[in-house]
């Protein structure tokens, strides 16, 4: 099943490949503690939080990383 902006932030970081996709394009994210209160929100409503911009992730970034995992999934 492809992953999604509707994809839960914990969906991703549960996997082990996903997560290597994600912490290339935003180096360290899925283990910064802020981002654990995240875990169970959708990229959708993560994209529309400040923090997302504080740590470099805008909607077309976000495509372009679930893109990328889908290719490797």
């Amino acid at each position: 099943m492809a992953l999604t902006l509707d994809t839960t932030l914990g969906e991703i970081i549960d996997n082990p490949q996903a997560r290597a996709i994600l912490d290339k394009h935003l180096p360290g994210v899925s283990n910064n503690p802020v981002v654990a209160i995240a875990h169970g929100m959708p990229l959708n409503f993560i994209l529309t939080l400040p923090q997302a911009a504080q740590f470099g992730l805008t909607q077309e970034k976000a495509e372009a990383i679930l893109e990328e995992i889908n290719k490797h999934l």
